[in-house]
């Protein structure tokens, strides 16, 4: 009984020390001293772990220094982008390859901090580009989790994505776009389509250019046209104090 109530008296300071490993993302992470890039647990909405890979990356420019929350990430065409709105929502893949983090995680992130948001691009050939938001930010599920991105700056890849801000998310079992069709199920993906999109980061994974099928591949029209599938895409967000 002795022994019972001594680890008892414990349990609080177990738990209240446990506390400082609740990092809200990614940022919080990098600032605690984690400098290696991996999959680590964030806190975003309380007390409920939400697995996800931190880039660390470090650089001489704010915008490059670690702490990055990947959302979003292709890679090889492991896993099936086409999915319904529940699965969006939620988020779906697998943290050590391509994944979607889920709206709701970025609801709750972007909601009361700013944030700015980095998209890199790989192509076929070993090409790279990004382009960098200084802000980001998505709404709550009442909104239709509606989009809110401005401030870019050219990396090389140009700027497709300031042309869906305000879209509310569509998937082919939810159209909410500004389209009399639906964009989701037009071009195979999930998004925050307009009428439609200059971007499809979760549309079929596809290798390069196949002009065959336009505008279904992975495509960032301002750095490549809407035949060539990119290699890879990460679609990643930082804090900013």
């Amino acid at each position: 009984m002795a022994i019972m109530l001594f680890l008892a008296s414990l349990l609080p300071a177990v738990l209240c020390s446990g506390c400082k490993f609740m990092q809200f993302d990614c940022s919080d992470i990098y600032n605690s001293g984690e400098t290696v890039s991996g999959i680590y647990s964030i806190y975003p909405a309380g007390d409920i772990p939400v697995w996800v890979y931190c880039e660390m990356i470090s650089g001489g420019k704010d915008e490059d220094n670690g702490g990055w929350t990947v959302i979003q990430r292709r890679m090889d065409g492991s896993v099936n982008f086409y999915q319904p709105w529940n699965q969006y929502k939620r988020g779906f893949g697998n943290v050590e390859g391509e994944y979607w983090l889920g709206l709701e995680n970025m609801y709750q992130l972007t909601r009361n901090n700013k944030y700015m948001l980095r998209v890199d691009l790989e192509d076929f050939e070993g090409r790279k580009g990004f382009a960098l938001y200084s802000s980001f930010s998505v709404d709550c599920e009442c909104a239709g989790y509606q989009l809110h991105v401005s401030g870019f700056t050219d990396g090389g890849a140009g700027d497709s994505l300031s042309g869906h801000n305000g879209q509310k998310f569509s998937t082919f079992d939810k159209d909410q776009d500004s389209y009399e069709k639906n964009c989701a199920k037009q071009y195979l993906g999930g998004f925050w389509y307009a009428v439609c999109h200059t971007t499809n980061p979760n549309g079929v994974y596809l290798w390069g250019e196949d002009p065959t099928y336009h505008a279904i591949g992975v495509v960032w029209s301002t750095w490549k046209n809407y035949a060539v599938s990119m290699k890879s895409i990460s679609m990643k967000i930082k804090y900013v104090s």
